[in-house]
């Protein structure tokens, strides 16, 4: 079985992230979209809402599983059996972060290959902060993301 890893915060998913993760699961055998818990940024989802909010988009694609991990995601690639990790890029300035990260990988787990994938053309400008952002200026963000974290946001909107 061909298993590869969509890591990411996803907080939230967009539609951005749902293109690329629908194409990598047509590749491989099986997805898992893997949303990490440490990540450096400041969340406004819990890693618990965050996979619930990913499985809530996803649960129509029987490839693909949603899974929390910490670590290091080499270490978290090699005991779920992964081949390879995606990632998306959705302009040229995400290269050189994402092909450092690629190669620090590689040099970590030589035979964890990593593949890139851009979203559709109308999806590269969308991001999770600009989503964010737009949504607590109580701007429409219905074209950015699933109608459940369209809902998902206004609610954790209110409690602010």
């Amino acid at each position: 079985m061909r298993r590869a890893i969509y890591p990411g915060s996803f907080d939230p998913i967009t539609n951005g992230h749902l293109d690329v993760l629908q194409r990598a699961a047509g590749l491989f055998d099986e997805l898992i979209v893997a949303v990490a818990q440490d990540n450096a940024k400041q969340s406004l989802f819990t890693v618990e809402e965050r996979v619930e909010l990913l499985i809530g988009a996803t649960e129509h694609i029987p490839n693909l599983k949603v899974m929390p991990f910490q670590g290091l995601l080499v270490d978290f690639a090699k005991q779920q059996g992964a081949v390879a990790l995606v990632r998306g890029l959705r302009a040229v300035s995400d290269f050189e972060f994402e092909f450092q990260l690629a190669l620090m990988n590689r040099k970590l787990e030589p035979n964890l290959e990593t593949m890139f994938l851009m979203p559709r053309e109308e999806l590269t400008y969308i991001s999770s902060r600009l989503v964010k952002e737009i949504s607590r200026l109580g701007g429409n963000v219905n074209q950015f993301v699933p109608p459940h974290v369209v809902a998902a946001l206004k609610a954790r909107q209110m409690k602010s």
